[in-house]
């Protein structure tokens, strides 16, 4: 499966924080820890085609032309409550970047997504958008995300995930093919119960340890 708007991180530190985070003995407290730092190193690819502008500024020694993110740079919206955990990280890297919420659980019968909260920045139309959540199964909360999102248009929007499967994967490329999406790991498939196997489990109980 190959998606020209689909990035899949190959960064070997990625890969090692991955693999145990998908440990089912790893705590809570490690698994949140976890979760912000690939965020986090995601969230450095991710940004790399930010907008620059010229700027000088004076050195102890001379003044010195040089670059700086330019306009109102980006907002992250987490879909509530998992993607909480990789805002942190994110911010770390931009502090300066304002964070949405959206809201949405999925219909143990139906898996389809269902909107309960929505609160962006009164200025989103001045800014590049990142959805974040960590894992994306079926695609319909992110598709549904975004949805919502493009309603209040903003200049762009991208989507970061850090485990995908083909499915949400491919609903996702077909929903919404102008976002770029970026992806930890691509696994295997869905269960019948609609998890990524063999995934890690669900993010948001091993976030917030209501296992």
């Amino acid at each position: 499966m190959e998606y020209s708007n689909v990035t899949i991180m190959d960064h070997p530190l990625i890969h090692h924080k991955l693999t145990v985070l998908r440990d089912e003995k790893t705590s809570s407290r490690d698994f949140r820890a976890l979760v912000s730092e690939i965020a986090m190193l995601m969230c450095y690819e991710a940004t790399r085609d930010l907008p620059l502008e010229e700027t000088e500024v004076k050195t102890p020694v001379a003044v010195a032309k040089t670059k700086k993110l330019a306009g109102k740079k980006f907002a992250i919206v987490p879909i509530l409550r998992a993607g909480l955990g990789m805002v942190d990280g994110m911010l770390n890297l931009v502090p300066s970047a304002r964070v949405g919420h959206i809201g949405l659980y999925r219909d143990p019968e139906t898996l389809m997504p269902v909107e309960y909260y929505c609160k962006l920045p009164t200025d989103i139309p001045n800014r590049e958008v990142i959805v974040v959540d960590p894992m994306l199964a079926t695609g319909g909360s992110a598709i549904d995300a975004i949805s919502q999102i493009k309603k209040r248009g903003p200049k762009n929007i991208k989507f970061m995930c850090i485990i995908a499967a083909p499915e949400g994967l491919k609903a996702l490329c077909e929903a919404h093919p102008d976002v770029k999406i970026y992806v930890g790991a691509l696994d295997e498939k869905l269960n019948d119960h609609g998890y990524i196997v063999p995934g890690l489990g669900d993010a948001g109980d091993r976030i917030f340890g209501t296992l």
